[in-house]
């Protein structure tokens, strides 16, 4: 067992990194398996080296944090903790090839950080590529740090307005007749877009933008015949797009846009029988250069912990389930 002091200077800096009734602390000791004792301005951490270690770095990312004048909360201690934390490996990390440079995405409301190694890479890649793709289960954050980039992009002037869009395509059940005009008709489906939009901007804000146009939220079925030049589209839920679909979308790329496909490949609604637009577009574009496809995993799940082990027992239950299929083929 190792055993380290450190000490810092400003004792209310010190509070705000500890949290209220020490839950930064706690959430520290949880992650890395260590104990963390608080005296005077004074943390002890006491672990094994590798927990030690890694916890100094966390404790001191953060107090740098505030020392800067940015707020430490718990989202923060959790990218940390998953960002300075690699097992052991040969192979460089995303972290490690990409440099510990800081990825903010600032909008109006809230400035918006990548928490993992797959996250960073992603943003990195949206504002560096015209063409992008994030795929990966849900709660991994691919669309909210896509609108989260599109605001931002938009705000410094880069694009001229930004398009989201989605299929409307019902999750496993029925709707029917939907009252009210197109608009009434088509919302429910593109929520999940508000949602991250008013996330970044103020309420009087977005609804002038959109009364403007300067903003868009559209079904996948209304970008037939359109030309989106020095744009932000964000294509949400691209795995219960067609191939025809999507090959349509991809193709709406005009001059100056930047376009961005999310989806899972897990949860795809299509009638049996339809291949997915998503993986037709991986299979076919994944050799084209210029083009750029970030994975996430159920370790890059944000949401409620749980949200990560629900996925990871889906998963499990997917595998063995093929793996009987495969040992029944074998049999006969």
């Amino acid at each position: 067992m190792a055993e380290l002091f450190i000490e810092f200077e400003d004792n209310r800096l010190l509070s705000s990194l500890c949290g209220e009734y020490d839950r930064h602390l706690t959430q520290i000791e949880k992650a890395l398996t260590v104990q963390l004792v608080r005296r005077g301005n004074q943390i002890t951490i006491i672990g094994e080296q590798e927990g030690v270690d890694d916890a100094l770095d966390v404790l001191e990312t953060l107090y740098e944090r505030l020392e800067t004048g940015r707020p430490v909360e718990a989202a923060d201690v959790d990218r940390e903790l998953r960002m300075d934390t690699h097992p052991q490996e040969k192979a460089p990390s995303q972290l490690e090839m990409f440099g510990r440079g800081n990825f903010e995405i600032k909008t109006r409301k809230k400035v918006v950080e990548p928490r993992t190694d797959a996250q960073k890479a992603y943003v990195k890649s949206l504002f560096e590529h015209e063409l992008a793709f994030g795929i990966g289960p849900a709660g991994t954050g691919k669309t909210y740090l896509a609108v989260a980039v599109g605001v931002s992009m938009f705000i410094d002037g880069k694009v001229d307005k930004i398009i989201l869009s989605r299929p409307a395509v019902e999750a496993g059940e029925r709707l029917g007749f939907l009252p009210g005009a197109m608009e009434d008709k088509v919302d429910p489906y593109m929520q999940p877009l508000y949602d991250a939009l008013n996330d970044f901007l103020p309420g009087k804000q977005l609804a002038k933008l959109k009364e403007e146009k300067k903003i868009e939220i559209a079904p996948l079925a209304f970008m037939r015949g359109r030309t989106l030049s020095n744009a932000f589209v964000v294509l949400d839920e691209a795995q219960n797009a067609t191939t025809m679909q999507m090959k349509m979308f991809l193709t709406r790329l005009g001059e100056g846009s930047r376009m961005v496909i999310t989806g899972d490949r897990s949860q795809v609604d299509l009638p049996r029988g339809v291949q997915s637009g998503l993986a037709h577009a991986e299979q076919l574009l994944s050799g084209i250069k210029d083009i750029s496809f970030s994975y996430f995993t159920s370790s890059d799940v944000v949401r409620h912990p749980l949200v990560r082990a629900i996925i990871e027992a889906y998963d499990e239950d997917s595998q063995k389930a093929f793996e009987r299929q495969q040992q029944r083929q074998q049999q006969q």
